[in-house]
């Protein structure tokens, strides 16, 4: 009996022991998963908290250039205002379809000569469907020319020129192709005026824009306005230099002049005629 009980009593505390180390392993288990949870809820909250970090660097950088484009049309604006007081400047507001500024030309009289319409842009990268899109914005506000103001050139063009008809040029630049382009506008109304029923506006205009003369004459003020100011630091430099270099040979001559002058003298005395300008010099030397 005794052993039976023995027996007993140690089969029991093996299933105890078993059961224990089950509910051991299941209380294990639900920890590792609880821990696994965790840990990827964490990963899940740092993934969607650096897609927030960055869309709002996106949205800020977006504001950024956004704000550098506005602050580039408003300059444009001024710079279009400055050149005449009878000509109109619409800005074409956010949103609505079309060219960001529109110039109208108007001669001293008032009467509108023309329309010039550009877009600004201030992007690293040149976009060729601009192109199509100021043409496009053009016909809409019936304007003759189109301008792209850009802070990045189209590839193969590094300086101001032309492209499917639309001039291209940075912002240094824009004052002496709008001074050129109005002037332009103004002298073919003055021909249409002048000259009824004798040729179509858009055929003088071409033939003014595609002529020597309006190339030139924008090479001219464009370059003009690029190298006028060195070219005036350079000349009162090198006039300067002039001046000192003039100041030193003639202090040098009259020096050796009143020299010589008193050498004779100290010599000769009254034998020698005396010469006022030089018994200054002389006295000194004395």
């Amino acid at each position: 009996m005794a052993d039976q009980k023995a027996e007993l009593e140690l089969e029991f505390e093996k299933k105890m022991t078993e059961k224990l180390n089950e509910e051991a392993e299941k209380i294990r288990k639900r920890e590792t998963e609880n821990v696994d949870l965790k840990l990827k809820e964490k990963d899940k909250q740092l993934e969607d908290f650096k897609a927030q970090l960055d869309e709002l660097k996106r949205k800020a950088d977006q504001g950024s250039m956004q704000l550098q484009g506005e602050v580039q049309e408003l300059a444009l604006e001024e710079i279009l205002k400055s050149l005449s007081p009878f000509d109109e400047i619409k800005e074409v507001g956010k949103g609505v379809r079309g060219a960001d500024t529109i110039h109208f030309v108007k001669n001293n009289l008032g009467a509108e000569c023309g329309r010039i319409a550009y877009e600004s842009k201030r992007t690293k990268k040149f976009a060729e469907d601009w192109i199509e899109k100021i043409k496009a914005d053009a016909l809409l506000e019936k304007a003759d020319i189109c301008v792209i103001v850009t802070q990045s050139m189209p590839e193969g063009m590094e300086k101001i020129g032309q492209r499917e008809g639309v001039w291209i040029c940075q912002y240094h630049d824009v004052k002496g192709l709008a001074m050129v382009l109005r002037d332009g506008l103004i002298r073919v109304h003055f021909a249409v005026a002048s000259q009824a029923n004798k040729g179509e506006k858009m055929q003088m205009l071409y033939d003014y824009m595609t002529g020597n003369e309006f190339r030139m004459q924008l090479e001219a003020i464009v370059d003009g306005f690029k190298t006028l100011k060195g070219g005036y630091e350079d000349e009162k430099l090198k006039m300067q230099k002039i001046w000192k270099e003039r100041e030193k040979q003639l202090e040098k001559v009259l020096l050796n002049t009143v020299g010589m002058y008193g050498s004779i003298r100290g010599i000769a005395r009254s034998s020698i005629p005396e010469i006022k300008m030089l018994e200054g010099g002389t006295a000194e030397g004395a």
